[in-house]
């Protein structure tokens, strides 16, 4: 019989893992900035991808404006 068990990807695990040389924090960094990745319904990135190549702009850019307007939108109507 085998001693592993499988986590939720099919990848085997140790019943028990040795922590004991292990250092807290070593790759902790405080003044990390995360940009986080957005993903998009196929639909919609289709329509911006054609809009952006028609605009000459790049999708990223355009996002961010109308993303920035609607913001301005919502924050007049507060």
């Amino acid at each position: 019989m085998n001693n592993t068990s499988k986590d939720e990807e099919g990848e085997d695990m140790e019943p028990e893992y040795d922590f004991s040389q292990g250092v807290r924090g070593k790759f902790y960094s405080p003044d990390t900035v995360l940009h986080l990745p957005i993903y998009l319904d196929p639909d919609v990135e289709q329509y911006i991808r054609a809009l952006a190549g028609k605009t000459g702009h790049k999708t990223d850019e355009l996002v961010n404006e109308w993303l920035r307007n609607t913001i301005g939108i919502l924050r007049s109507v507060e």
